[in-house]
C-alpha cells in the first residue's frame, strides 16, 4: 500500500500535541538509547517534533542520528516509508518507530518490522498505542521507596479508522499477545512494558534474532 502525509505540521502544536504522558515517552526513548553503549547510529522512523534528535545531540553528541518520513514538510533526512526504507542492510545500530506504526495498514506491520530489522544491525525499539482504560495506584511516604501499580483494563472494541490510525492493541483482533507472537518471530523482545505515567503507550525493546 501506498502511504501520503496522515496530519499538517500544526498537529504538532504544542498545546495539543504535547501533553504530559508523552512527555515521559520521550524519557523513556532517550533512556532505552542512552543507557546502551553499542549504539552509535540510530535512524528514527517518523521523528514528528524532532524531540527525541534534539536531546539525544546533547546527552549523546557522537550518536549518529538520521530521520526517515514521509512527510516533506517535516524535512526528514530520508524522505520514505518504513515499509521500503531506502538505506543498506545493517546501515545502523537502532532502528526506532515510537507510535507510528499504528498509522500503516495491520498487513503492512511485519513487512515494516522485517525492513527495520533489515537495515539495523542490532536492535529495533517501537512503541505502540494500547487502546483501554487502566486502573492505577501510586503512593509515596516519606523515607520509604516509592510504590506504583498499573494494570490494563480489557475492552475489546473494533477499531475504526480515524484518518490516523489503522489499528490499535487491545481493540478486536490485535491482541497484546497476537503482536507479542508476531515480534517473537523476528525479534528476541529484551523488554515490553507500559510507562506507568502514560498507559496509552506500549513499548517493545527488541534485539535481532
Amino acid at each position: 500500500m501506498k502511504y501520503e502525509k496522515q496530519v499538517e505540521k500544526r498537529h504538532y502544536a504544542f498545546e495539543s500535541y504535547f501533553y504530559p504522558g508523552r512527555w515521559m515517552s520521550y524519557w523513556y526513548q532517550i533512556k532505552e538509547i542512552v543507557s546502551r553503549d553499542d549504539i552509535n547510529s540510530v535512524l528514527d522512523v517518523g521523528p514528528g517534533t524532532s524531540v527525541l534528535q534534539a536531546i539525544l545531540n546533547e546527552q549523546k553528541p557522537n550518536l549518529s542520528y538520521q530521520s526517515l518520513d514521509i512527510a516533506d514538510d517535516l524535512h526528514p533526512d530520508i524522505k520514505g516509508s518504513v515499509t521500503d526504507i531506502p538505506l543498506k542492510d545493517n546501515a545502523v545500530d537502532l532502528a526506532t518507530a515510537f507510535q507510528v506504526l499504528e498509522h500503516i495498514s495491520f498487513d503492512d506491520f511485519e513487512v515494516a518490522l522485517q525492513e527495520m530489522k533489515r537495515v539495523s544491525k542490532r536492535y529495533v525499539f517501537i512503541s505502540l498505542p494500547h487502546y483501554g482504560p487502566s486502573l492505577e495506584f501510586r503512593l509515596k511516604l516519606p523515607k520509604f521507596a516509592e510504590f506504583k501499580f498499573a494494570i490494563k483494563l480489557p475492552r475489546p472494541i473494533t477499531h475504526v479508522f480515524c484518518g490516523q490510525h489503522y489499528w490499535e492493541i487491545g481493540k478486536k483482533g490485535y491482541s497484546a499477545s497476537k503482536i507479542r507472537s508476531i515480534l517473537n518471530t523476528h525479534f528476541d523482545i529484551l523488554d515490553e512494558y507500559i510507562p506507568h505515567e502514560n498507559q496509552y503507550h506500549r513499548f517493545y525493546i527488541m534485539q535481532n534474532k
